[in-house]
């Protein structure tokens, strides 16, 4: 598997439950050393995707490769290349934290020792309390810590953070760049935003079982207008801004409204004339892009 070949290549995939679809044609392709997102409501296909990635259910048809092998006639040898962490950890009763991770550890090969210490201070996890002791949190980190300390080539992490304060959160994200810094790939699914906004390269939207958008965040906001607010010394005339500017609202002389983002530059030099004393332009976030896509398939 040479540098240039996705660590995921996922085409017209299939798989139904009796008469229920979860996957209609799905395709998705993760590159190497990329941290991919992958965003959808609960029920949209995501698990069972990943399912189908980790060789844990038989696509009905389509096509799978997962660094560079077929995960469910490969499922033994890509294991030992891959770490996976769900988003709600189950553990050993009686074993404890620390043994757990050495156990998940070697059973991907080996652990790097150093960056499992490292691990275990930076999310300040108590390695001797056993598995009936411990927190949702702390599972969690159990699992973040065995997956990260190991050489895995490909992350596969679905909600990893849930259970985790925001402390913690941030350590994550620090842990993930630093992972993607080693050349590690990761596909993340994640319904908190802001995390996916911060770590992810590109991602891809499911509805229904399909991908329906995917790409940079950028590419996604190409056609999705911004915020624009300002304080303007001159009312505008009713109409006045309505060619560049659109869901316009006064409140005094603080203005809100959207725009197109080739028309930003427009926008500015009509409320210029307006006296303008300041402005903000906002580009959409990932949130309101996937509140927007989905509110587009309900109408």
């Amino acid at each position: 598997m040479n540098d240039s070949t996705p660590v995921i290549e996922v085409a017209d995939l299939t798989k139904s439950f009796g008469k229920f679809e979860a996957l209609r044609g799905l395709t998705l392709n993760v590159a190497r050393g990329e941290v991919h997102g992958f965003l959808g409501p609960n029920g949209a296909g995501k698990s069972t995707t990943i399912r189908v990635l980790l060789g844990l259910l038989r696509a009905d048809s389509g096509t799978v490769r997962l660094l560079g092998g077929d995960p469910w006639r490969d499922v033994v040898a890509l294991h030992r290349r891959l770490a996976y962490v769900p988003g709600d950890v189950s553990l050993w009763p009686g074993m404890t934290g620390g043994e757990a991770i050495d156990l998940l550890g070697h059973l991907r090969g080996s652990l790097d020792e150093a960056r499992r210490e490292e691990l275990v201070e930076r999310f300040e996890l108590d390695t001797s309390k056993r598995g009936r002791q411990y927190s949702k949190g702390n599972r969690q980190k159990v699992a973040l810590v065995a997956a990260l300390a190991s050489d895995a080539e490909l992350l596969i992490l679905d909600e990893p953070t849930s259970g985790l304060d925001p402390l913690m959160e941030q350590v994550f994200q620090e842990t993930i760049q630093e992972a993607k810094d080693r050349g590690v790939s990761v596909l993340l699914s994640s319904h908190i935003m802001s995390e996916v906004e911060t770590l992810t390269d590109r991602l891809s939207i499911i509805r229904e079982g399909r991908i329906v958008q995917s790409g940079t965040l950028d590419d996604l906001r190409t056609d999705t207008r911004s915020t624009v607010t300002a304080t303007l010394a001159r009312l505008p005339e009713p109409g006045a801004l309505a060619p560049v500017l659109h869901d316009v609202a006064m409140d005094g002389h603080r203005l809100t409204a959207t725009v197109d983002p080739d028309k930003v530059g427009d926008a500015m030099a009509i409320l210029a004339a307006h006296g303008l004393s300041d402005l903000t332009v906002e580009p959409p976030s990932l949130e309101s892009l996937f509140l927007q896509l989905y509110a587009e398939a309900r109408s």
